[in-house]
């Protein structure tokens, strides 16, 4: 627990820009989808709904390297590691719930003490401790999503921290929210962490570059 603990802290100093910019890329359609809608009902009530609306333009998509300059240029470093507190809540509880499930569940594959598990037990157990842990951290990571989203749609909520932003979750969407893409979530952390224990455990790193 505590390995995963350290392997968890460490991690999110590289994740948590990408985490940043990912999120950026994948609400940009969405903000750009409700401007048009709301550009559209504007032209309406301004034409008295006589004449169709003119279609505008659509705005380019941002790229990551778009992203990455604009939020270096505005907020400096400090803008990609917003939300970095939400991460850490996020991926330090994760890995101390993955790391010792994995191993409690990988060793009751064992055929014999001291030998390793067959590569199907790895995986399940990969997938079944990679699931569990996603779900467990899942109001954290809802949290961390809405801290992250910089662009703010029509009467969305802001938020002024980690706090602020699980009460008003609370108070406006209910617990629920909190599970929000658990379950999509665990189908990508499945096969992620299987596959990865597989390679693992099976030293394939080891037989590419000639190691014991």
């Amino acid at each position: 627990m505590l390995a995963g603990c350290g392997a968890g802290t460490c991690q999110v100093i590289v994740t948590t820009p990408m985490e940043m910019l990912k999120i950026q890329l994948q609400d940009a359609g969405r903000i750009a989808a409700q401007r048009k809608t709301l550009s559209g009902q504007a032209q309406l009530s301004g034409r008295g709904g006589a004449q169709p609306p003119v279609e505008a333009p659509a705005a380019p998509r941002p790229t990551a390297t778009q992203l990455t300059r604009d939020l270096l240029r505005s907020r400096g470093i400090a803008g990609l590691y917003k939300g970095l507190g939400a991460t850490l809540l996020r991926d330090v509880p994760f890995s101390i719930v993955y790391f010792p499930l994995f191993a409690n569940l990988n060793q009751l594959g064992q055929p014999a003490s001291g030998e390793k598990s067959p590569f199907y037990v790895s995986f399940l157990a990969g997938c079944v401790a990679g699931s569990a842990a996603a779900v467990a951290v899942n109001p954290c990571d809802v949290v961390k999503t809405r801290l992250q989203t910089l662009q703010r749609g029509v009467n969305e909520d802001t938020y002024s921290g980690f706090l602020d932003c699980a009460r008003k979750i609370l108070r406006n969407e209910g617990p629920t929210a909190f599970l929000k893409g658990a379950y999509c979530r665990a189908l990508v952390i499945a096969p992620l962490f299987g596959i990865a224990q597989v390679v693992y455990f099976l030293g394939i790193a080891e037989t590419l570059l000639g190691l014991p």
